[in-house]
């Protein structure tokens, strides 16, 4: 059986919160109007704590965050030994 890859539980992650809706892994969740301050925090730490990666406040930028493809290329730069895709 295969681990998910980062993208796939970013997307898991968002979906949960929104189950309502049908995102994919390339939607910007900012755009589509599903993202407020704290859910944006809550991107953040949930990233950190998922990926064991500590996001520097240089690379904590909206477009870092616009969608799971953007995390997930976000944690493969902050931790090469994770599958982001």
């Amino acid at each position: 059986m295969s681990h998910p890859t980062a993208q796939e539980q970013i997307l898991d992650f968002v979906r949960g919160r929104y189950p309502q809706a049908e995102i994919d892994a390339a939607q910007d969740i900012f755009a589509l109007g599903f993202v407020n301050s704290l859910f944006a925090m809550e991107l953040v730490m949930y990233v950190e704590k998922t990926f064991d990666v500590t996001i520097p406040n240089e690379e904590l930028q909206i477009d870092n965050f616009r969608s799971a493809t953007a995390m997930a290329g976000l944690v493969a730069r902050l931790s090469p030994t994770v599958a982001a895709a």
